[in-house]
């Protein structure tokens, strides 16, 4: 960087000496200074040629005589002086009331400087001018002066040197701005300076500083954020590189300071930006052999462009810094919290589905955990992430049966800004993008929307996703494990779930032992939720037996309320008596309908009984019958006393009332092996179902069993 040229030319050489080494101090590594005089000589004549001349209002009497000696077309500016802060608490200790001669060289610098001492609060003392050919009228016996002893009289007893005048913090400023220094002024020797200068212009002193905050908080903010930075002004002219742009770029920040952009970066259309008053739309450029994302800003005031910003950023940086993000989801509650050791049981059933799933663990497939409510899938889900090698990323669950669909549409893929009413500022991922790199445990897949499945299906074939109500296309890296606990087969059949998904899903099925098929488990369980719940109490023998016979349709969730019922009971045996109400309801030992074709599984029997072949409800050889079956009978049988019919889904919202665990499927299959029986008449879509007599006929004599 070639030197300035500032040129201090005054009347005083005293004076012009100590003016050219204030402006020195501050400008000498990036100025040469030169002094000249008129008292010597020096200033007259025409003046070599300066980058800026710096004039004291006394060294020529105007401005045409000033024009004579400065070069035509170069910078002039006038000398301003002002007191420093030191000097003025010495004045401020003087006795108040005091007669003080301020002596200078002419009545006119001596007539300002008293003034400006009175804006700086000298107001205590009687200030006399005084200079050379002055007549001393008053008995005065102090003096103080700027450097100008030799014209303090004689007789005078105290006498105070302030020193020559220093220039003021605003000279200082205007010298930068003028030879585009402005840099300079968050040093430290001009800081200095700043403070040791008195001022009493306090709105410009407030800009000022108010300038250099925002100023230096600009430059911070530029080398803490992720993108590259770089600046121009309304010309196109560079005045701002960030250390990201450099090294993207690969330019020397100083070195590019002040020169036209498309000389410097012609792959950045700053001209476009700043012509058209708008933002340019986002570009993938190679630069430098790297994918770099390419944006520039206008810079609007009062519908002017002052000025325009490109943001910069590698491609492989956003997506470091969007896994970056991904991963700090995981202290939002976004972990698996299981894994193996954690799912208590020593039966074979639930032993040899452990073992499968271990081994599935290993692959990177979806897996389709199929089992009744209350088996523990998630649990086995927590596991299945824990032990794959994405343990270490997001596990995200979500019950898809508990979202409605333009609800859960959003949760899963998440949204743009403005894409719904009430949508937040800026958008939202979605738990898709939360779970990159991880696993997405979808619970109840089988309530899924068909508009929801052809998009889940795009992300298992694709992998990438596109959020609500918008146009970016993002690439994710997910494990799908699902749970259902329907049949999907007879999904599919009826047209509710989409084949190719399912197949897709379908790819590592394993079904969920319910715990009825888990006798050995059974008292491990009821140990395991005692010593979890803080519980006291032992079991009698008949109460055991009872256990051990009963069907569990909640398997696991309905045995630990069990166990907990059990603990409030108060009592350390527990009998018969002591079984919760929703229980002693379905004291008999029961068989439950399979999830057919979910499992190869049978229902599962009572313990003492063998397995009886299907036959006619009622008929020898008969299967016995559920306590969902002779609640829907009992339903029916209601219904046909007030001559009406009974729908699906009324006998499930009874059931649910009821506190009768089912589900639509179950009471379908019910309704389809009574109707075959010639027990109800089945009519499709929401006609209903009534009982034949031969069905009122067996629910009065069930009825009358229990009387």
């Amino acid at each position: 960087m070639n030197k300035k040229r500032i040129s201090v030319v005054s009347l005083d050489a005293r004076a012009g000496k100590s003016y050219g080494q204030e402006v020195e101090s501050l400008f000498g590594d990036y100025a040469e200074i030169s002094v000249y005089n008129v008292q010597d000589g020096s200033a007259m004549g025409v003046l070599p040629r300066a980058d800026l001349f710096v004039v004291s209002t006394d060294a020529y009497g105007s401005a045409e005589e000033v024009a004579r000696h400065v070069p035509m077309d170069c910078q002039t500016m006038a000398v301003e002086v002002s007191f420093r802060w030191s000097e003025l608490r010495k004045l401020k200790e003087l006795p108040a009331g005091s007669k003080v001669l301020f002596v200078n060289m002419t009545q006119t610098m001596a007539r300002e400087a008293i003034t400006q001492l009175n804006q700086f609060g000298i107001n205590h003392i009687h200030l006399i001018p005084f200079y050379p050919g002055a007549v001393l009228e008053e008995d005065v016996h102090m003096a103080v002066t700027p450097d100008e002893m030799r014209y303090v009289p004689e007789e005078i007893e105290t006498r105070i040197n302030l020193g020559q005048r220093p220039c003021t913090s605003g000279m200082m400023i205007e010298i930068a701005l003028r030879l585009e220094l402005e840099f300079l002024l968050e040093t430290k020797p001009f800081q200095e300076y700043f403070r040791s200068i008195a001022t009493n212009n306090y709105s410009f002193d407030q800009m000022f500083a108010k300038s250099i905050r925002l100023e230096s908080q600009f430059h911070i903010l530029m080398e803490i954020l992720e993108e590259g930075v770089i600046g121009v002004n309304e010309r196109g002219e560079i005045f701002a590189c960030s250390h990201h742009a450099e090294e993207i770029t690969r330019v020397s920040g100083p070195l590019i300071i002040g020169k036209r952009c498309e000389k410097v970066f012609p792959y950045l259309d700053f001209s476009k930006c700043l012509r058209e008053k708008s933002r340019t739309k986002v570009q993938m450029k190679k630069i430098n052999g790297v994918n770099v994302s390419v944006e520039i800003v206008p810079v609007l005031r009062q519908d002017a462009c002052v000025g325009a910003f490109a943001i910069l950023q590698r491609y492989h940086d956003m997506e470091v810094r969007q896994d970056e993000l991904r991963k700090q989801l995981q202290h939002k509650g976004h972990y698996a919290k299981y894994n193996f050791s954690d799912i208590v049981g020593t039966s074979r059933a639930i032993l040899h589905a452990k073992e499968i799933l271990k081994r599935m663990a290993a692959s990177e497939s979806p897996v389709l955990l199929i089992g009744e409510t209350g088996t523990g899938k998630e649990l086995f889900a927590h596991a299945l992430h824990q032990a794959s090698r994405r343990k270490k990323e997001p596990f995200v669950a979500i019950n898809v049966a508990a979202f409605p669909e333009n609800l859960l549409e959003s949760e899963l893929f998440g949204y743009e800004e403005g894409a719904f009413t009430g949508a937040r500022k800026g958008g939202r991922p979605g738990l898709l993008e939360a779970a990159h790199k991880g696993t997405l445990f979808l619970d109840e897949v089988e309530g899924m929307s068909p508009m929801l499945q052809v998009k889940l299906l795009r992300v298992l074939q694709e992998r990438e996703l596109m959020r609500v109500g918008g146009s970016r296309v993002i690439s994710i890296d997910v494990r799908i494990v699902a749970a259902t606990n329907e049949s999907l087969e007879q999904k599919v059949d009826e047209g509710s779930f989409r084949r190719d998904l399912y197949y897709r899903l379908n790819t590592l099925p394993i079904m969920i032992p319910p715990l009825c098929r888990r006798d050995d488990d059974l008292f491990l369980l009821i140990d395991h939720f005692k010593d979890e719940l803080g519980g006291q109490f032992a079991l009698t023998e008949p109460i055991r037996d009872f256990l051990k016979n009963y069907s569990w349709p909640g398997n696991i969730r309905e045995l630990r309320n069990v166990v907990e019922y059990f603990i409030y009971t108060g009592h350390r045996q527990i009998t018969m008596e002591d079984l919760p109400p929703t229980v002693w309801n379905h004291r008999q030992p029961k068989l439950r309908p399979v999830m057919a074709p979910l499992s190869p599984v049978s229902p599962c029997p009572p313990a003492g009984h063998e397995q009886e072949e299907p036959g006619p409800y009622g008929s020898p050889g008969g299967r016995p019958r559920t306590d969902t079956f002779w609640f829907v009978l009992g339903e029916l049988y209601a219904a046909s006393e007030e001559g009406s019919f009974v729908g699906r889904e009324k006998l499930l919202s009874k059931a649910r009332k009821s506190h009768i665990p089912t589900s639509q499927q179950e009471i379908r299959a019910i309704l389809t092996e009574m109707s075959e029986q010639g027990l109800a008449r089945v009519s499709r879509g929401r006609g209903g179902s009534r009982l034949t007599l031969e069905g009122r006929g067996l629910w009065e004599s069930h009825r009358d069993s229990w009387k």
